[in-house]
C-alpha cells in the first residue's frame, strides 16, 4: 500500500493556505477595481491611477479630450444609475432571503426529525452501516450534525451570491468609464471584478468545508464514515438555496427582459437599455440577480456536493478504514490547488497580454479556460503523487476495489478535459462567429417561425459531443475507480472554478456598463466598445452554463452512487416495475419542472409589458424624452411576481426525493434518480443553447460586422424583429428553465443520500402494505 509522500500536517496546512491566499487575492482585485473613481474629479480622468499615464500620458489626454472624459455629468450620471442598480438587486436579494429563511429553517428541523428518529431518537452507540461488527455514534449524532452542516451549507452559498451581486454592482459603471479609454481598459475592469467573485467563492467554499470536518471530528474522533455521513448535508444546504437563487433570479431577470424588448424595441422601436423604456432599471437589476448570484450559488452548490460525494466514498474505502488523513482529504487537496492554478491564469488575462482591439477579447477570454486546464492537469499530476499512496482500495458496492495513484490522476484528468471540451462545443453553437448561428441569424429573413424552428434544431443538435465527452468520462473514470472516480472527475471539471466564475460573471458585468452607457447618454462609440465586451461575455456565459451543466451530470451521479451504497440497495434492476415506474416518473420531472418556469415567466413577463404599455401610452412626454418613467413599480412587479413563482418548481424539486422514498422506498427513489438525470441534462443543454444562439443570432444583426450580416440589418428591419422576437422566446430557455435543471438533478441526489438512513429504515410504506 505504503504511505503519500505528504505528511498529515502538510494537507492540513496546505488546503487553508491556499484558501486564504484566493481571499487575499480576490480583495486585491477589487482594491485594483476600486481605483476608478465614480466621482467627478481630477482623479477621474487619470488612467486608473496606476501610473500608466507616463507610458503615453500625450495619447491619453488627447482620448480625454476627445471623448470629453471629464465631462463631469456623465460620471454623476453613471453613479447615479449605478446605485439605483445597486439598491434594487439588493432589495430584491434581500426579500427573497428572507422567504428563503424560512424554508431553511423548516427544512433543517426535518432533517432532524427524519434522521433522529431512525434509531427512536436514541443516544446509544450502534454498529456501524458497512461493518457491524465495529459500534459508530448514534443516528442522533447523525441528525444533529447533518442539521449542523445543512444549515453552514446554506448559509455559505447565500453569501456567496450576495457577495457576487454587491462585486458586480460595484463595478458595472466602472466598467462604463473605463471604456472611455479604450475597450482593453474596460475588458480588465470587468474580469477583475469577476474575478473577485471567483476567488471569494471557491476560497470560502473550501475553508468553510475544512473548518467543518476538523471541527465535526472533534465528536466523531475515529467514526469516519458518520462524520462524512454528516458533511453531506453541506452540499444539500448550497444547492438548495442555489435551486431558490437560481429559480428566482431568472424569473426575476426574464420578466423584466422580455418586458423591456417587446415593448421598447419591437413596438416602440427604441434601442436596448434606452433610458425611456420604464423596465430597463429592472432589467439591469435581473443580470445581477439572476446570472450573478444566481449562478455563484449554482456552482458553489456543485462544488460542495462533488467534494461530498467524494467523501463519502472514501471514508467507506482503505482511507477511512485505516485512517489516512492526507489521502482522505485527496479531494480538498485539489480544490485547493485549483486556486492556487486559476490565481496564475487570472494574471494572463489582466497583467501578462494586455487587449487593445476588440477582436482579442474573445481569444483572451478562450484562453483562460485552456491554460487553467493545462495548468490544472500537471497540478492534479502532484496531487495525485505526493497525496495518495501507490496503491490502495475503494469502496465498490458492498466489496473493495484496487486501485493505483495514477488512475485516480486519469479520473480527475479526465472530467477536467471533458469540461474544457463542452465549454468549447458549446461556444462553437452560441458564438456568432461561427457558422449554426450565422444560419439562425440567415433564417429570420423569412420571418420569426423559421428562425425557431432553426434555433431548436440547433439546441438539440448541440447535445450530442457534450452527452458523448459526458459518457466517456463516466466510463473511464467508473472503471479504474468506481464511483469515488465519478466523484473526483467531477471536482476536476470543477477544479478550475475560480477562472470558470471569473469569466461568467465578467458577461453581465460588461452587459450592464453597455446599459449604463446607453442610459447615461455616452456617444455611439462607448455603446460600441461595450457591445463587443458583452457579446463575448454572451457566449463566455453559455460556456460557463456548459460547465455547470456537465458537472451537475457528473455531481449527481456520484452522490447517486453514493444513495444506492447508504441505502443498501444492491442493484437497481431496470426491468423490476419499481425501478422503472420510477424511471418514467423521474424522466418527466424537468419536463413539469420547465413548463412551470416558463410559465412563470411568462406570466411575470404580461405583468411588465402591461405596465410598460401604461406608462408609454399615460405619462406625457415619455417617449419624447422629457418626462421621467416609473422606474420603481417595473422593480416591484418583477420581485413580487419571482418571490411568488420561485416557491411551487422549487417545491417540486425539494418534497419528490421525500414523497417518494417515504411511499414507494428506496429502489423507486433510485429508478426517479436515474430517470431525471438522464433527461434533465439533455434539456437543460439544449435550452441554453438555444437562447444562447438566438441571443448572438440578434447581436450579429445588429452589429453588423460582416456582410452577411449588413444585408439582413440594421436594427428595425424585418429580420431584426424576427431575431428580438427569437431572443425573447429563447430568454427564459437559457437563463431560466436550462440552468435551473442542472440544479434540480444534483438537488435531488443530494437530498436522498441525505436522506438514505431514514428511507431504508422506515421507507417504502405503500409497497409494505400490500
Amino acid at each position: 500500500m505504503g504511505s503519500p509522500i505528504l505528511p498529515d500536517l502538510g494537507a492540513e496546512i496546505l488546503i487553508p493556505v491556499c484558501a486564504v491566499i484566493g481571499i487575499a487575492f480576490s480583495l486585491l482585485q477589487w482594491v485594483l477595481v476600486s481605483k476608478v473613481k465614480l466621482s467627478p474629479g481630477s482623479d477621474s480622468a487619470s488612467p486608473g491611477n496606476n501610473g500608466a499615464g507616463g507610458k503615453n500620458g500625450c495619447a491619453d489626454y488627447l482620448i480625454e479630450e476627445e471623448e470629453g472624459l471629464n465631462d463631469h455629468n456623465v460620471v454623476l450620471k453613471c453613479a447615479e444609475i449605478q446605485t439605483a442598480i445597486s439598491e434594487g438587486a439588493t432589495s430584491f436579494l434581500f426579500t427573497e432571503y428572507q422567504y428563503v429563511g424560512i424554508f431553511m429553517v423548516a427544512f433543517a428541523i426535518l432533517i432532524f426529525v427524519f434522521l433522529g428518529s431512525v434509531e427512536g431518537f436514541s443516544t446509544k452507540s450502534q454498529p456501524c452501516t458497512y461493518d457491524q461488527s465495529k459500534t459508530c455514534k448514534p443516528a442522533l449524532a447523525t441528525a444533529i450534525f447533518s442539521t449542523i452542516s445543512f444549515l453552514l451549507g446554506a448559509v455559505t452559498s447565500v453569501i456567496s451570491g450576495f457577495l457576487g451581486m454587491k462585486i458586480a454592482t460595484y463595478a458595472n459603471a466602472r466598467t462604463t468609464l473605463e471604456a472611455r479609454k479604450g475597450v482593453g481598459k474596460a475588458f480588465i475592469t470587468a474580469f477583475r471584478s469577476g474575478a473577485v467573485m471567483g476567488f471569494l467563492l471557491a476560497a470560502n467554499g473550501l475553508l468553510v468545508l475544512y473548518i467543518a470536518i476538523n471541527l465535526f471530528k472533534i465528536y466523531y474522533g475515529d467514526d469516519w464514515g458518520g462524520l462524512f455521513e454528516a458533511i453531506t448535508g453541506y452540499g444539500l444546504g448550497g444547492s438548495s438555496m442555489a435551486l431558490f437563487g437560481r429559480v428566482g433570479g431568472g424569473i426575476y431577470t426574464k420578466a423584466a427582459d422580455v418586458g423591456a424588448d417587446l415593448v421598447g424595441k419591437v413596438e416602440r422601436n427604441i434601442p436596448e437599455d434606452d433610458p425611456r423604456n420604464p423596465a430597463v432599471i429592472a432589467d439591469n437589476v435581473g443580470d445581477n440577480v439572476g446570472d450573478i448570484a444566481g449562478m455563484g450559488s449554482d456552482l458553489f452548490g456543485s462544488y460542495a456536493e462533488s467534494s461530498c460525494a467524494a467523501l463519502v466514498v472514501a471514508s467507506i474505502s482503505s482511507f477511512g478504514i485505516n485512517h489516512e488523513l492526507t489521502p482522505m482529504l485527496y479531494p480538498l487537496i485539489i480544490s485547493a490547488v485549483g486556486i492556487i492554478v486559476c490565481l496564475i491564469t487570472t494574471l494572463f488575462a489582466t497583467d501578462f497580454f494586455e487587449i487593445k482591439a476588440v477582436k482579442e477579447i474573445e481569444p483572451s477570454l478562450k484562453r483562460q479556460l485552456i491554460i487553467s486546464t493545462v495548468l490544472m492537469t500537471i497540478g492534479i499530476a502532484i496531487v495525485s503523487w505526493i497525496a495518495l499512496p501507490s496503491s490502495f482500495t475503494i469502496f465498490n458496492f458492498g466489496e473493495q476495489k484496487d486501485v493505483k495513484n495514477w488512475q485516480l490522476f486519469l479520473c480527475v484528468s479526465v472530467g477536467l478535459w471533458a469540461g474544457l471540451i463542452i465549454g468549447f462545443v458549446t461556444e462553437y453553437y452560441t458564438s456568432n462567429a461561427y457558422s449554426p448561428v450565422q444560419d439562425v441569424a440567415d433564417s429570420c429573413r423569412t420571418g420569426a417561425a423559421t428562425n425557431v424552428i432553426f434555433g431548436l434544431a440547433l439546441g438539440y443538435k448541440s447535445c450530442i459531443i457534450p452527452i458523448f465527452a459526458i459518457a466517456i468520462s463516466i466510463f473511464v473514470s467508473f472503471s479504474f475507480a468506481a464511483m469515488y472516480g465519478i466523484a473526483v472527475a467531477a471536482l476536476g471539471m470543477l477544479s478550475t472554478i475560480a477562472t470558470g466564475l471569473a469569466i461568467d460573471a465578467y458577461g453581465p458585468i460588461s452587459d450592464n456598463a453597455g446599459g449604463i452607457a446607453e442610459m447615461a447618454g455616452m456617444s455611439h462609440r462607448i455603446r460600441e466598445r461595450t457591445d463587443a465586451l458583452d457579446a463575448a461575455g454572451n457566449t463566455t456565459a453559455a460556456i460557463g452554463k456548459g460547465f455547470a451543466i456537465g458537472s451537475a451530470a457528473l455531481v449527481s451521479l456520484a452522490l447517486f452512487g453514493a444513495f444506492v451504497s447508504r441505502a443498501a440497495i444492491s442493484t437497481v434492476d431496470v426491468l423490476t416495475p419499481k425501478v422503472f415506474i420510477g424511471l418514467l416518473v423521474g424522466a418527466m420531472l424537468p419536463y413539469w419542472f420547465s413548463a412551470m418556469t416558463m410559465k412563470s415567466v411568462g406570466s411575470a413577463a404580461l405583468k411588465m409589458v402591461e405596465e410598460v404599455r401604461r406608462q408609454f401610452n399615460t405619462i406625457p412626454g415619455l417617449m419624447e424624452g422629457t418626462a421621467k418613467p416609473d422606474y420603481a413599480t417595473c422593480v416591484k412587479i418583477s420581485t413580487d411576481a419571482s418571490i411568488k413563482e420561485m416557491i411551487p418548481p422549487g417545491a417540486l424539486v425539494m418534497l419528490t426525493p421525500l414523497i417518494v422514498g417515504i411511499f414507494f422506498g428506496v429502489e423507486t427513489l433510485s429508478g426517479v434518480l436515474a430517470g431525471s438525470l438522464v433527461s434533465g441534462v439533455q434539456i437543460a443543454i439544449s435550452a441554453s443553447n438555444t437562447g444562447g444562439a438566438w441571443d448572438n443570432a440578434k447581436k450579429y444583426i445588429e452589429a453588423g460586422a460582416s456582410e452577411h450580416a449588413r444585408t439582413l440589418g440594421p436594427k428595425g428591419s424585418d429580420p431584426h424583429k424576427a431575431a428580438v422576437i427569437g431572443d425573447t422566446i429563447g430568454d427564459p430557455l437559457k437563463d431560466t428553465s436550462g440552468p435551473s435543471l442542472n440544479i434540480l438533478i444534483k438537488l435531488m441526489a443530494v437530498e436522498s443520500l441525505v436522506f438514505a438512513p431514514f428511507f431504508a429504515t422506515h421507507g417504502g410504506l405503500l409497497f409494505k402494505m400490500f
